[in-house]
Order: structure tokens, then sequence, then C-alpha cells
């Protein structure tokens, strides 16, 4: 299951300015949402776990997540606050020109805590995914990040934290950082980039530099941009895979996307260099299309390519449309073509 603000976004019609753009394309945007509605796609069970309002966009939220499989039981409709919704460019986010505009103080989200959510939903599941958004939306939400993320000892559901660095979330931008440390420690398995942990912590070295600032996680994932990402378990020898090449269409949604992957493939036991490799093949899904959400390819279509040798996964060149279906008895040389 995974916990966390969505909100309803406004895509621009056509490039520009926001000042200059004259229509909008209506969307959702969320990263803990993301990755329950690609847990679904890819054949899990998944919930989301949230608070909307009692309001249209609410409404938008809900049946659209839920149309991904997600169950949405728990979430929370606030008669008294509003669904966050945000606007932003068709630039590339990493780009000067990329404009986003967030409408989310004092959204129906941000007033959750410990006691405003169902325990039970929070803590049935094999595994909680949340991120370091959530907890800088408000000290109520923080209050509730920091309670999950408490070590226990009878503790049954995995917790993965995605730490997903955003100082402009941060109304005490010094404050974040050892927030999101704190918390992390707290995990069962994290998520962090390394240029996330250089901006965040000045932690630079690498991902065993990483990994002594954070040694508490069972599971310490590092993301390493183009290169690839590598894990560290407790008890086994770092373990690296390769980022695939990918025909990008847009740079959104790949981050949810890769956390996705490797969830799934923790799920179903397989190896560390298997979740690694499902990560960026669910990562690359998400780049191939413009949006933020993707239909990953069937689970013997990725589990082909996943145990690929190591000559052919360095082969492979992912473009529009590799998510679609492939015969069984395809040839590796194929699969590895772009579509």
């Amino acid at each position: 299951m995974a916990l966390g603000e969505s909100m309803v976004t406004f895509l621009p019609a056509r490039p520009g300015r926001l000042a200059d753009v004259p229509s909008f394309d209506r969307g959702i945007g969320g990263a803990e949402s993301n990755v329950a509605c690609a847990l679904a796609a890819a054949g899990h069970t998944a919930r989301w776990v949230s608070r909307v309002g009692t309001d249209g966009f609410g409404d938008h939220l809900v049946e659209t997540i839920a149309r991904y499989g997600v169950d949405t039981s728990a979430v929370g409709r606030d008669p008294h606050r509003p669904t966050g919704i945000y606007f932003r460019t068709a630039d590339d986010r990493d780009t000067d020109a990329h404009e986003v505009v967030y409408y989310r103080a004092g959204s129906a989200a941000s007033a959750m805590s410990p006691g405003s959510l169902d325990g039970d939903a929070l803590t049935s599941g094999r595994i909680l995914h949340l991120s370091g958004i959530t907890p800088a939306l408000s000290a109520d939400c923080l209050d509730l990040v920091r309670h999950l993320c408490a070590p226990s000892a009878g503790r049954r559901t995995l917790v993965s934290f995605d730490v997903n660095h955003r100082p402009g979330l941060w109304k005490d931008a010094g404050a974040g950082p050892d927030v999101l440390l704190d918390l992390a420690r707290g995990a069962d398995l994290v998520f962090v980039g390394e240029d996330e942990a250089a901006a965040a912590w000045g932690v630079t070295g690498g991902p065993d530099a990483i990994r002594a600032a954070l040694p508490e996680p069972a599971t310490l994932v590092v993301k390493q941009g183009s290169r690839g990402a590598t894990v560290l378990r407790h008890g086994e020898d770092p373990v690296f895979q390769a980022a695939l090449r990918v025909d990008v269409v847009a740079p959104v949604g790949a981050g949810d996307a890769f956390a996705a992957g490797f969830l799934s493939a923790t799920l179903r036991g397989l190896t560390a260099a298997q979740r690694l490799r499902h990560g960026h093949l669910m990562a690359a899904a998400a780049l191939t299309v413009p949006g933020d959400l993707a239909a990953p390819p069937s689970r013997a279509h990725a589990d082909r390519l996943a145990a690929l040798d190591d000559a052919a996964w360095g082969r492979l060149r992912l473009g529009p449309g590799w998510t679609a279906p492939v015969p069984e008895d395809a040839e590796a040389e194929e699969e590895v073509r772009t579509p």
C-alpha cells in the first residue's frame, strides 16, 4: 500500500509560459499514488491511503486511481478542506523554462495525522510505501510519517521510504534534510538518488558513502542517474545494474516507476539484481509515454528481458510502444530492438 497526497494536475495544451497557455488538460499527479497504480497494473493488490476534499477534484482523483485497479476504500473525504491541484508547463523539468505552481496549502491531505487515518489499513499489507514529500506538507503529516517510520520490533509491514527531497516544499528548508535523514533511518527499505544525497546531506562518494550515512535500513537502493542503480543489503555484497538506453518521450514519473518495479520484484521474492532490472524496466515504461503513468510490460515480457545476460541487457534500447505484448517464443535478439 502507499500513503501520500495526490493532486489534480493541469497540463498545458501547448508549450509556453503559464501566462501564455490558453488551455490545459486535466491529469493526476502524486508520487505515492503513482507507485500504487504501477503496482496494480503489474498484477499486485495495491491500496492508496490519503485524504481528499468532498469536491469534484477529489471525486476525479479517487475514481481515476481506482480505474487502475487500486483499492481506494481507505481514502478519507474532508468536507472542510479542498483537494490539492497544480499547474505545470510542458517544458522539461530540468530546464529553466519549466514552471510549476502548486495550490496545496491547507489541502485535505495536508491535514493527515496519526489519528485521522485507519491504522489497520496502514499495517495490513506486506509493504507500506512512503515518501519525503508527505512530511513536508504539515506538522501533522510529519507526525504521521514519524509514527509510521518509528522502529518497532513487532512491525510486520515492510516500510519503504523514497527520500524524494523537494526543498521548495519545506517551510524551513534547512530542517528538511535532517528530517528526511531521520525518517529514512527508521525505514526498512530506502530509495535515494546520489544527487539527492549530495544536495540534502552533503554526502558524496557513491553508494558506500551513502550507506555510511544510512546504516540502519536493511535495504538501501542508490539511484545513480543514467548509469544505473546499486542495492546494498545487510550481510551481502553491493549489487549494481546498469540503466537501460531509452528513447525518452517525457522525463516524468521515472523515479516512482523505478520504485514500483523494485517493489514488485521484492514482493515476488526475486534476487537483488532482478529487483533492480525490474525497476529499470518499469522506469523505461514511464519514460516512453507523455505522462507520469504508463502501462507496464506484461510480467512474462519483463521477466524475459530481466533474464537477459549482461551483454544482451546492454544492447537493449527501448522506445515508445516497447511494452506492447510480444510472442511467448520471441527470440532475445528480437527483444533487444526498439519497437
